[in-house]
């Protein structure tokens, strides 16, 4: 077994100042990049901290006892967040995606996610109000964040077995308490609940058809996420991946299953569904989607921004740098100037890392944590 990466430069220190562009102009509500893909999504990391201490995402080695977690000074406020989460919807985001580390560990999430389903998109509507979480503190908090304005939840879930779940989470964490949270969040009604399962080769595959059968008929939509090369601290090895297609295949092997039609422009997951006895799709069976990161890029119609937790503007999931908002921010800056930087440099985005991975395959490149930006 090779020796784990450590990183050895903090990424959350460094950041591309945002130039503010001489020529100002309202936003139009339609931001295209240099290959043509708008922005539509925006996912923004309210803390860096979590509970678990998943191996592909936050391993005990690196982040121990005396990690040093961003002061509260250096995370943006409620009120920041909100501010720029306005002008990012005027140019055209319809879905904003709370992220962590683990989300519900900042202190009164809901007081944020409620002054968030107040803001309109350019349509005129209330935006898509999503948050990723690893279900610890679900049944705590569920019914807050409904009433808050929150409408949907995603929840991390790598396997039923109690021993693969407590191995994974590393922190002796039960399943049976992240099932109780995905309870509590479908009798909130923050639905239709999506459940996340990474899937590693050698790790947990195994856990596969007792996931599908479970959620199977539930009204939970179960996704399988090949293990991705995010960041530097996972010691990321192409030979723990799991193709989709295998898990597609071994899905089908169980129960008959049809292709689904791509919920929305953008989406990263292949959908699936349970066939009935007419070799239809059954919505009463429900449905699944597996997200291939690493064996089918989705880079071609990506329309996600990510914004982490001290206000860096990520362009994409795997990149090394962000661009730092909120130096620009706290400059006293208008929001006409924070549109126009916030344009400039979507306009000028590239970005495409998984359709060029093999070909960067060697090289030494600093990247985001995943822990940082979120998933």
């Amino acid at each position: 077994m090779p020796e784990r990466v450590i990183p050895l430069v903090d990424i959350r220190s460094s950041g591309r100042p945002l130039a503010v562009p001489e020529q100002l102009r309202a936003p139009t509500g339609v931001l295209t990049d240099r290959r043509r893909r708008p922005l539509r999504d925006l996912r923004i990391s309210v803390t860096d901290r979590c509970n678990f201490r998943c191996s592909y995402c936050m391993p005990k080695e690196v982040f121990g006892p005396d990690h040093p977690y961003l002061p509260h000074a250096s995370l943006l406020s409620f009120e920041e967040i909100t501010r720029l989460a306005r002008l990012f919807l005027a140019h055209g985001v319809r879905k904003i995606r709370l992220t962590g580390g683990e989300p519900l560990l900042r202190k009164n999430i809901e007081v944020l996610v409620a002054q968030l389903a107040r803001l309109r998109t350019v349509d005129g509507l209330p935006p898509d109000i999503t948050l990723t979480t690893n279900g610890s503190l679900l049944v705590r908090k569920a019914r807050q964040l409904r009433e808050a304005g929150l409408q949907r939840v995603t929840v991390s879930l790598d396997g039923l077995d109690d021993t693969v779940f407590r191995r994974m989470n590393d922190v002796d964490f039960p399943v049976a308490d992240v099932l109780a949270g995905i309870a509590a969040a479908q009798a909130a009604g923050l639905g239709p609940i999506k459940v996340n399962m990474v899937v590693k080769r050698g790790t947990n595959e195994q856990e596969i058809l007792p996931m599908a059968r479970h959620f199977r008929g539930s009204g939970v939509v179960l996704r399988f996420i090949e293990y991705m090369d995010v960041g530097v601290t996972n010691g990321w090895r192409m030979d723990e991946v799991l193709p989709s297609a295998e898990v597609v295949r071994l899905l089908q092997s169980a129960w008959p299953m049809v292709p689904l039609e791509a919920s929305a422009a953008g989406e990263t997951a292949q959908r699936w569904g349970y066939a009935g006895a007419d070799g239809r799709f059954d919505p009463r069976l429900g449905e699944i989607g597996v997200i291939s990161s690493v064996t089918q890029a989705f880079c071609s119609d990506c329309n996600r921004a990510r914004l982490s937790t001290e206000g860096k503007l990520f362009l994409c999931l795997f990149a090394s740098e962000g661009h730092d908002l909120r130096a620009l921010l706290r400059s006293g800056a208008s929001d006409a100037e924070l549109s126009g930087a916030l344009a400039k440099v979507w306009g000028e985005r590239e970005d495409r890392y998984s359709e060029l991975r093999g070909s960067l395959q060697g090289r030494s490149t600093a990247r985001v944590e995943m822990s940082y930006i979120g998933g």
